[in-house]
């Protein structure tokens, strides 16, 4: 967890030192080497003290809306998300515990979702409450088959 210092200074200047200072010519191209690795981690690779979690995801939505790869975006934070909070997959039996754990993913997918994604993503959530994926899923990058379906690619 950072302290406060990632906030300080030019703080997108230096979260993409860092990620040139590693050979990658963008946060998207350092995010896609390290698949499924939650946000937070990415951000202490980068600077443990003063990098974000949420500068890395901020980095990584401006990206993907330059490139029209929003949707992608969408997906991958799931990913990342689904990796912290279910490391060992969809769980088999959503008793309390992992009731909680499942809701606390998905509504932190939402609330990382921009705008423009909010309605398609409350569709997904609802699909995947709905019809569970088997036990032990753990989507291993934003090209999973079963995203891809919730989520299709659609951007322009």
């Amino acid at each position: 967890m950072t302290d406060g210092r990632s906030w300080e200074g030019p703080w997108k200047v230096r979260l993409y030192e860092r990620v040139r200072e590693r050979g990658y010519d963008s946060l998207t191209a350092f995010a896609e080497a390290r698949p499924a690795v939650p946000l937070v981690e990415l951000a202490e690779e980068l600077g443990k003290d003063d990098v974000a979690g949420v500068q890395v995801l901020s980095g990584l939505l401006a990206e993907a809306e330059q490139r029209k790869r929003v949707t992608r975006f969408v997906r991958d934070v799931l990913v990342r998300i689904l990796s912290q909070n279910l490391p060992d997959g969809w769980p088999a039996v959503l008793d309390d515990a992992n009731r909680f754990a499942v809701a606390k993913a998905l509504g932190s997918w939402s609330a990382y979702t921009p705008e423009t994604h909010e309605e398609r993503v409350t569709q997904a959530r609802a699909a995947l409450r709905a019809s569970p994926p088997p036990p032990g899923w753990r989507p291993l990058g934003p090209d999973d088959e079963l995203l891809r379906t919730l989520l299709p690619d659609e951007d322009v």
